[in-house]
């Protein structure tokens, strides 16, 4: 054996721990000597940032307490300011590579992409045991939403989706009327927000234009099937688009529902019906209304829980203001979630900001739910990621309620595309599937409407799609074939 003189084995030594000190910001908590699973709350999470340009800075801004060691987004233009912001952060413009060079140091991620790719993002990073933070719409398809769901539950780690009304005192004060029997029981609910207040409607662009230096299109495109460069896609309005979002019920509803949903237990729906100004190939519709019929379910201590409708709309179509409505007091024009009990009416706006009864009633009623501090959702997130999984308390929107959430609002979505069936379609939430779809239906849709009026006169001119099974673009609209390279993780066995 080699002999070590004191001084040596000092001097080794300290460069030792100089390196374990320098090390944090590069090494995730749990390998410096830590718990699996488990952060000192008085540590730092090391975060990853992907699509940082727009909803993303602001998550990213609420988790400055922690370090943001990585930045990607596809568009350097629109995501210039977020890199300046954060010099230390190494960019990337594929989360692919920025995985690959820098997910080992990470404890964490926060995904802000474009709806179609935060499924495989958050899919990867939860497979590799990172944390998760989500922006709504969780996903825009529902066997992704089971996925993340099940993924999650599987490697225990702490995920949040981004719909930050869910931890307000509101949405709180909201759902413990709810189970405290305020307004009785629920048997009809309508929600409507004002969006989209981006493009919609339109048929898809034919002029070919360059790809921006500073964009990386093939990244954004990513699993969606691959289509030309056109600045009417990326970076705001891809929620018009059917590849990229899911409109405005993607856009909003799992702001203005989650009341509903996890106040009423709604879970599975039995049934759905769709329909929408005119339905394009390509993009969103304008406006639509989608209803939902949910089963009984089991009754809570003190509210019964029996059959009811849900009815969504946007685009701006309204419910009628509900009777005894107050004069003079307009509904939240960003949304609303009317409940209609056999007592009471409640109005819930937006995010669960202030809701009322329309009896003027204020109850104080026992606490139920978890208080999250200073209502703050990203800070909720970040204290559950330091938590171990034994003893977690889970976040205000956590995969394991936000995920059958979206399960249901993306259903919807896919409803209204087929709404050319012109019937209610029963679905089989367990198994994620239509019905009764007859066998052998063929379905279309508008390529591009060339209505004009010529002397007075209207010619109608529309170029459809072919004719596509009805049970195969259902199948389609719930779990998507990705692109060839793009692949998700297997359904976990749990």
């Amino acid at each position: 054996m080699t002999n070590i003189s004191r001084r040596n084995f000092i001097k080794k030594g300290s460069a030792a721990l100089a390196g374990m000190i320098i090390a944090p910001s590069i090494v995730p908590n749990t390998v410096l000597g830590k718990t699996h699973g488990h952060v000192s709350p008085s540590d730092k999470l090391n975060i990853l940032g992907v699509g940082v340009g727009g909803r993303g800075a602001a998550d990213l801004q609420a988790m400055e307490t922690e370090n943001i060691i990585g930045l990607c987004d596809v568009d350097w233009k629109y995501a210039g300011h977020v890199f300046d912001k954060y010099p230390k952060a190494k960019r990337y413009n594929d989360y692919r590579k920025m995985y690959s060079e820098m997910l080992k140091s990470a404890d964490a991620v926060m995904v802000a992409t474009a709806d179609h790719t935060h499924a495989i993002i958050a899919a990867e990073a939860i497979a590799a045991g990172k944390h998760v933070y989500v922006e709504k719409p969780l996903t825009l398809y529902a066997y992704e939403s089971r996925l993340l769901t099940n993924l999650a539950k599987k490697y225990k780690v702490a995920t949040q989706m981004g719909n930050q009304g869910a931890s307000s005192a509101g949405a709180r004060q909201a759902i413990n009327w709810l189970w405290n029997g305020e307004i009785g029981e629920v048997t009809r609910i309508e929600a409507f927000t004002d969006r989209p207040i981006w493009p919609q409607g339109m048929a898809a662009p034919k002029e070919k234009m360059s790809i921006p230096d500073t964009l990386n299109w093939d990244a954004f495109i990513g699993p969606a099937p691959y289509r030309d460069y056109h600045s009417s896609y990326t970076p705001w309005n891809f929620r018009g688009w059917w590849d990229f979002g899911s409109g405005a019920l993607g856009d909003m509803a799992n702001h203005i529902l989650q009341v509903a949903f996890k106040g009423l237990n709604l879970g599975y729906p039995s049934e759905v019906i769709g329909s929408s100004t005119m339905l394009m190939t390509d993009a969103c519709p304008t406006a639509q209304k989608i209803t939902y019929k949910f089963d009984a379910r089991e009754n809570m201590p003190r509210l019964g829980l029996p059959a009811c409708t849900l009815t969504w709309y946007d685009g701006g179509l309204l419910p009628d203001y509900p009777e005894g409505h107050p004069l003079g007091k307009k509904m939240d024009v960003n949304g609303c979630c009317i409940f209609y009990g056999t007592k009471d009416t409640m109005v819930v706006p937006c995010y669960g900001h202030e809701p009322y009864l329309l009896s003027g009633r204020k109850p104080v009623v026992p606490e139920r739910l978890r208080v999250v501090k200073d209502d703050n959702h990203q800070q909720d997130w970040i204290r559950a990621c330091k938590e171990s999984a034994a003893n977690r308390v889970p976040s205000a929107s956590d995969f394991s309620e936000s995920g059958p959430l979206n399960e249901m609002i993306v259903m919807g979505v896919a409803a209204v595309r087929l709404q050319e069936l012109g019937q209610w379609l029963k679905w089989d939430g367990k198994n994620m599937r239509f019905t009764n779809i007859p066998t052998g239906t063929k379905i279309r849709s508008i390529i591009e409407d060339k209505f004009q009026i010529h002397d007075g006169h209207p010619t109608f001119d529309r170029t459809y799609s072919e004719p596509v099974d009805a049970n195969e673009l259902a199948a389609r609209l719930i779990r998507p074939v990705y692109r060839s390279g793009w692949k998700l993780p297997e359904m976990p066995v749990l």
